[in-house]
């Protein structure tokens, strides 16, 4: 079993079927040595994560939406790569926090996916990072990350 497909198992996690786009675009692109993964948006088991940070959703429910958004861009990875053991650094997170103008916790939100990041690929899992407020999100989830990856 391939390495990091074993540290997902000892974690006790499953990666969720990569995300089909929604619209016209392509999930991720391999440019070189660098593989983008498009923005995935906070989905769970029970469906999509919704809610406004600082109205309807509290940090630890988006951190919680974010650690979902990182299991979608690991899986979006190993749909381009084929073998999560291609990954040789996450380099960079864009953090999305659907949120009220007052809420100004976007980095303790999006640390749900950096925090994840590391759990699965250790020091090669941490990263620079952006976390930016926005008035909405697509379809109202709480939460859509981006990243690049860098791969062999």
């Amino acid at each position: 079993m391939a390495k990091i497909d074993a540290r997902l198992d000892e974690l006790g996690l499953t990666l969720p079927a990569a995300p089909a786009p929604a619209a016209n675009y392509v999930p991720f692109v391999r440019s070189g040595n660098l593989l983008y993964v498009s923005g995935q948006i906070s989905n769970g088991p029970d469906g999509l994560i919704l809610g406004r940070l600082g109205a309807t959703m509290n940090v630890e429910e988006g951190a919680v939406a974010a650690r979902f958004c990182g299991l979608a861009l690991i899986a979006q990875a190993k749909a381009a790569l084929g073998d999560l053991d291609r990954v040789k650094r996450v380099v960079k997170l864009t953090g999305f926090v659907n949120c009220t103008p007052d809420f100004t916790d976007q980095p303790k939100v999006v640390n749900g996916c950096s925090d994840l990041m590391v759990e699965v690929f250790g020091d090669a899992g941490r990263h620079a990072r952006a976390a930016v407020g926005a008035p909405s999100l697509p379809l109202g989830v709480g939460v859509e990350i981006e990243a690049i990856f860098e791969v062999e």
